[in-house]
């Protein structure tokens, strides 16, 4: 683009914001934009020779504020290649990548990612959470959120619980309850502009001023939500003080126990990246050690239920409940999964399928009915008339060691191009039921082995053309 489409307005806004700099910054909308991945930690553990390997074949170079972020250039498709596909790492802004670098999630916390879609600032906490503790990972438009659960399940998450509710909705059901919390803020967007030509027809006075408003009234929610002693990380992808400085000082001035611990910008004149700002606050006083459960309201008093992929919402045949389902999943694993623990807990029904929710004693089964939940927690298996059909999720979570019977093929074998495309595979005659298939020992997916062909079972809706 050329900094001649600027609008006047935003021209006049930064020099008031950057004085003697704004040549510089507005120079910066001549230069291409910025494009980078982030290593997913959850893969890489089954997987550590694959990261030099990537770095190799894409040219990458390490983006200086996260340890796992690295630039590509702009002739590059990593996208395109099926380590993307089974989770190796996950396409982000280099600079989006600051936020939860601040935050700093550890292993076994309680955290919540209040805007979460689609899903780059959850995928990089859950690779710091190591698989420990609970993410509840929200995002309010039903189509945004359903994106966010499908990259959850492909980067292999095993502890996110992932919603679609108003801010509000949530601070009722979870006060005081996380440890930290991530609020990206939806934003002006005014870091969007060298990458979404739409961003910058979008945006007038009026817009800073209608996304101020609203941030004001998501942060009341999330500080609702955060547990004394806890942390919050607040960001955006746009410039002017309006939605960061002064939200910030607007926010503490309101809530005399919220400190400012860090504030930090990035700008794309300044660092190759498009921009951003996040600002890292504590609630001061003593963790509570645990945060409150409430109890789902009378009317709210009945199994989830949720349409799609999962099932037709009523219970499998003759596996009424959670725990009967669970230990039908549990007899089909010890003969077809050897090697695999299941995660910390509890199993929950949504139609015919069945989910283990994570969370312990915070997340308790009645705090999400009446919650849109794409995502209960890890989807374990389909229950198909006193059978068990094991989920995606499942496989994507999964180091193919553990399962009894895997095809591992090479990145350029055209055979994973034909699973990833849906086809029927030609395997070894002595094969017989499910098989993990799999890409230089990344998990792509199930298919079901008989006469020397393996049917695919990876879903419709993720099958490339």
């Amino acid at each position: 683009m050329s900094k001649q489409e600027l609008p006047a307005a935003f021209v006049r806004q930064m020099e008031s914001l950057l004085g003697s700099d704004t040549e510089a910054f507005l120079d910066s909308y001549e230069r291409p934009r910025t494009h980078g991945l982030r290593f997913n930690g959850l893969k890489l553990a089954d997987a550590p020779q694959l990261k030099e390997a990537v770095i190799r074949e894409f040219s990458l170079t390490p983006v200086p504020w996260c340890s796992t972020g690295y630039y590509y250039g702009e002739n590059v498709r990593p996208g395109k290649h099926p380590y993307h596909t089974a989770g190796l790492y996950y396409i982000q802004e280099p600079s989006a990548m600051s936020a939860v670098e601040l935050l700093d999630p550890q292993p076994g916390e309680t955290i919540l990612d209040l805007a979460a879609a689609p899903g780059g600032k959850s995928t990089h906490i859950s690779s710091k959470m190591k698989g420990e503790g609970l993410l509840v990972s929200n995002e309010i438009h039903p189509e945004r959120a359903k994106i966010l659960a499908e990259n959850i399940e492909r980067m292999g998450v095993t502890n996110a619980v992932v919603t679609s509710a108003a801010p509000d909705e949530l601070s009722r059901r979870f006060p005081q309850a996380f440890d930290r919390i991530m609020l990206d803020a939806p934003c002006s967007g005014e870091g969007m502009f060298r990458k979404d030509s739409g961003a910058i027809a979008e945006w007038t006075p009026q817009l800073v001023e209608l996304c101020a408003a609203r941030q004001w009234d998501i942060l009341q929610e999330a500080y609702a939500m955060l547990k004394p002693g806890g942390t919050m990380a607040y960001s955006t992808c746009t410039f002017n003080r309006s939605e960061n400085e002064d939200m910030m000082e607007r926010f503490t001035a309101h809530y005399a126990d919220m400190e400012i611990i860090a504030m930090k910008r990035l700008w794309p004149h300044r660092e190759a990246g498009e921009g951003h700002f996040v600002a890292l606050l504590q609630k001061r006083g003593e963790p509570s050690g645990g945060g409150q459960t409430l109890e789902a309201s009378p009317s709210e008093r009945q199994r989830p239920r949720r349409k799609g992929r999962s099932g037709n919402g009523k219970p499998g045949a003759g596996l009424q409940d959670a725990q009967s389902a669970l230990k039908a999943f549990q007899a089909w694993a010890d003969e077809e999964l050897p090697d695999f623990a299941l995660p910390a807990g509890t199993p929950i029904l949504f139609g015919e399928s069945l989910y283990l929710l994570p969370g312990g004693e915070l997340l308790q089964e009645q705090q999400l009915q009446g919650l849109k939940v794409p995502r209960a927690g890890l989807h374990l298996a389909h229950l198909k008339k006193n059978r068990i059909e094991p989920a995606h999720a499942l496989a994507m979570a999964l180091s193919p060691q553990q399962a009894a019977k895997r095809i591992t093929l090479a990145a350029e074998d055209p055979q994973v191009s034909a699973y990833l495309r849906g086809e029927t595979l030609q395997v070894d005659a002595s094969l017989k039921g499910w098989v993990l298939a799999a890409v230089d020992g990344l998990p792509l997916g199930w298919g079901k082995a008989s006469g020397g062909q393996l049917k695919n079972h990876l879903p419709k809706g993720l099958r490339q053309h």
